[in-house]
């Protein structure tokens, strides 16, 4: 799915990649036919045609009106730039703060502030949702952004609370869990050492190696080895976009390292990777995994 993208501080935002950090249900909560709709033309590249429709709706509807919301709602997740994004979103959070699209506004703004990257925004808007709507389940999303806000603000303890929280809520979205697990390990405390007791040491057998000999290899695509977790983010956001799902491992030298798929064969390693070189670019590679 693509929309408007816009660029902002040299990096360029799409407003339809931040509606995939949403629980599905949410995204297409819309109830009003016409809202439906107008987002559907919008996801199927029809952008202006659906912007017309709320733009219609938003002029006729009284602002009393309870589509009137669900209507900025949508007219945000559609918006050509960020600034009327964040305009709508504000509305409805100020305006109609005791309706049910309050909560989905603020995790726009959230991931909006972060994409931005302004973490005092981003943590502003995210301590909202927390502080007013503490059952909504969209709380896990904004955090995972707040979280990484925190970060960047120094404020490892709150982050770290946050990062916690997201992973708490991840239910049973692999994905998103694996993204949050990757920031969670910088919370985590240092594994106590092993402490190694002198044994005589016994040769293993022939048996034992050729069990371990046998053991079934697995093949990844590696499309990214760096140190810098803001890239690896970039990185996930832009798999996740082209509907590829991905991890990241990191290694003994401070490496996090982006990889895609299991594969049982090379050969089914190799077509992945021609997809991903033809999707994505870069140089990736085919790595074995134990």
């Amino acid at each position: 799915m693509r929309l408007a993208v816009r660029r902002f501080g040299g990096l360029t935002v799409g407003i339809a990649v931040l509606l995939t950090a949403q629980p599905l249900n949410r995204l297409t909560a819309q109830t009003d036919s016409r809202l439906v709709e107008a987002l559907r033309l919008a996801q199927s590249g029809q952008v202006d045609s659906g912007r017309a429709i709320v733009r219609r709706l938003l002029a006729t509807l009284s602002p009393g009106d309870s589509v009137f919301p669900q209507a900025l709602l949508a007219a945000a997740k559609i918006a050509p730039d960020a600034q009327t994004v964040s305009s709508n979103l504000n509305r409805i959070v100020v305006e109609y703060g005791a309706g049910p699209w309050a909560d989905d506004a603020l995790l726009l703004l959230t991931q909006l502030y972060f994409a931005q990257h302004d973490p005092a925004q981003t943590v502003q808007a995210a301590e909202r949702l927390n502080r007013d709507y503490p059952d909504s389940p969209l709380r896990p999303r904004a955090n995972f952004s707040a979280g990484r806000a925190y970060f960047e603000l120094k404020n490892e303890a709150r982050g770290c609370e946050l990062i916690q929280n997201a992973l708490d809520g991840a239910g049973d979205d692999v994905e998103f869990k694996n993204q949050v697990s990757f920031y969670a390990s910088r919370c985590s405390p240092p594994a106590t050492p092993v402490t190694t007791t002198t044994a005589t040491s016994t040769p293993a057998s022939p048996d034992t190696s050729a069990k371990v000999s046998s053991t079934p290899r697995a093949y990844a695509v590696q499309v990214l080895a760096v140190k810098s977790a803001a890239q690896v983010d970039d990185m996930l956001t832009r798999l996740k976009v082209m509907g590829f799902e991905a991890r990241v491992v990191r290694d003994s030298t401070g490496f996090f390292k982006v990889r895609v798929g299991r594969y049982a064969t090379r050969e089914e390693a190799q077509r992945a990777q021609a997809r991903l070189k033809q999707k994505v670019g870069g140089q990736p590679v085919v790595v074995d995994e134990p």
